[in-house]
């Protein structure tokens, strides 16, 4: 069949509803060539670092069984584009090597990228009320890791049985670690994103970068509670499944914090949570009034599960997809 023929064939099937318009957009078809990578710049410097394209994959998986294909797919494909990532929790060697070859992909990475360790905030509250702050240092030095994420889950511990429970508030913790420690910190929630108290608080800390985690993507509450939906009177909890901050809430948080101390905003952000697709990304990025990138996890998850090639192709999509909209697509005010 010809691509006339086609036309013919598929014309009746290809009508589109103007209820699916996405309205974020003026679309401009005559101001721009097709996007090539000779001629469209997506390159940046984030946490210090150049980056070719505004891409973060974001911490994952910690403990699985299949870490160590997961993390070595990711790291490979991190490098082939000139992006960074996040470890998932590195609570599994804290205390010993046994599962340390999961986390040791430095060798797939590369030394010009920048790879971050993890740990959740009730394991850092922990070694920092001992004083054990070496061994905070120690997982980043087994990982070889450029700094350190630090996630921050009061919804998750509280949704899990065997849950931890915070004796401070996180954003103590985080100061006196801070404080103590000479390396870079990125601080990062887990599904609900931060509220625009906590990004106020977080924007006096000298980190090198948040990541907002927002509402709408991966819940690690609802994670939790689905592993757990048996429990008796969990009913009386799920509520706080659905509380939070989207993307959008947090970056309009932030915009706020610039526009009244004259841009003061500080720390570098990774922009995720919700983050759907490029369009999504590239309206969100092109919002933020702050240096950011956009942060995958979930989709990226999915991919480096499969293969290596699977990922590569995600991302390639990804970034085409981007470029197009950085093309042809202005974002209204």
């Amino acid at each position: 069949m010809s691509r006339k023929e086609d036309h013919l064939e598929l014309t009746v099937k290809s009508q589109v509803n103007a209820s699916n318009l996405d309205s974020r957009f003026d679309y401009e078809p005559m101001l721009s060539s097709h996007p090539s990578s000779e001629d469209l710049n997506l390159s940046q410097s984030f946490l210090g670092k150049n980056f070719k394209y505004p891409l973060w994959f974001s911490s994952m998986t910690g403990g699985a069984k299949e870490a160590k294909v997961i993390n070595t797919n990711m790291a490979k494909v991190a490098r082939k584009f000139s992006l960074g990532m996040g470890l998932g929790s590195c609570r599994p060697i804290l205390d010993g090597n046994d599962a340390l070859s999961d986390f040791k992909i430095r060798d797939h990475l590369g030394d010009d990228r920048p790879l971050y360790a993890n740990l959740g905030i009730a394991q850092v509250e922990r070694l920092v009320e001992a004083g054990n702050y070496n061994a905070i240092v120690n997982v980043v030095k087994k990982v070889e890791a450029d700094g350190l994420i630090v996630h921050i889950n009061p919804l998750q511990e509280w949704f899990q049985p065997e849950g931890d429970r915070f004796q401070c508030s996180p954003i103590d913790t985080v100061k006196r670690l801070v404080d103590k420690l000479d390396i870079k910190i990125i601080v990062k929630e887990v599904g609900h994103g931060f509220g625009p108290r906590s990004l106020n608080d977080l924007n006096k800390i000298p980190l090198v970068a948040i990541e907002l985690s927002g509402f709408g993507g991966t819940n690690f509450s609802q994670l939790e509670a689905l592993r757990n939906e048996g429990e008796l009177h969990l009913d009386t909890k799920v509520g706080l499944i659905n509380v939070g901050h989207t993307a959008t809430d947090m970056i309009d948080s932030i915009n706020a914090i610039n526009a009244h101390s004259k841009g003061s905003w500080k720390p570098d952000v990774i922009i995720s949570g919700g983050v759907k697709g490029p369009l999504d990304a590239y309206y969100l990025k092109s919002k933020l009034q702050a240096n950011s990138l956009i942060g995958q996890a979930a989709s990226v998850l999915k991919h480096a599960r499969i293969s290596e090639e699977s990922l590569e192709q995600y991302v390639q999509n990804f970034i085409d997809t981007y470029s197009m909209a950085k093309s042809f697509l202005k974002v209204r005010s």
